[in-house]
């Protein structure tokens, strides 16, 4: 019997890997675990902000219709790198739904993947989102690099960039929800 109590830590650990190793089982856990040690993101200090180098950058909204990010001059903007294979980005999407359903008059949503259209709206309908998605038809200005995924940059009206997190955050938080009014009265 006592064989059997010490085994039970190598059983559970094993079980873990197992479930990681196994694809079916991997995203899930992943998924869940970055939920549970998602936190709201840090603003940059005043000092250390970099400004958009221009707003020459080039979009396709879900139909097909060029949208050009000039557009969204002296807004608040938050513009989010993601794909629907992406663990920490669909971690962070319900948290992103909420905030846009509260937020979408009066800051300017962007959400860009590298994926079909067809494949990122079947993925926001399967979960009942309503996030504006959209594909990069030129590069993203400078400072913004959208290579590591999940990757978030919030703007000001000035085009200063507030927040930029790499990594899945709790988009919904309290603390980020005062920096975005922070903004909007700006």
């Amino acid at each position: 019997m006592k064989l059997f109590k010490n085994q039970w830590s190598n059983i559970i650990i094993i079980v873990i890997i197992l479930a990681m190793i196994i694809p079916q089982t991997r995203k899930p856990i992943q998924i869940f675990v970055n939920k549970l040690i998602s936190f709201a993101p840090s603003v940059n200090d005043e000092d250390d902000r970099e400004k958009i180098a221009d707003y020459n950058w080039v979009l396709e909204n879900a139909r097909g219709k060029r949208v050009e990010f000039s557009e969204f001059e002296n807004e608040v903007i938050v513009v989010n790198f993601w794909a629907t294979w992406c663990p920490p980005c669909i971690a962070e999407m319900p948290s992103f739904q909420e905030l846009y359903v509260d937020y979408q008059d009066k800051v300017t949503f962007l959400f860009v993947s590298g994926e079909q259209h067809e494949t990122v709206d079947n993925y926001m309908k399967r979960k009942r989102f309503t996030l504006p998605s959209y594909k990069m038809r030129t590069k993203a200005p400078e400072p913004m690099d959208g290579r590591t995924l999940p990757t978030t940059y919030v703007i000001s009206k000035d085009g200063s960039i507030v927040i930029d997190k790499v990594g899945s955050a709790d988009w919904n938080s309290e603390s980020f929800r005062e920096t975005l009014d922070e903004l909007i009265a700006e």
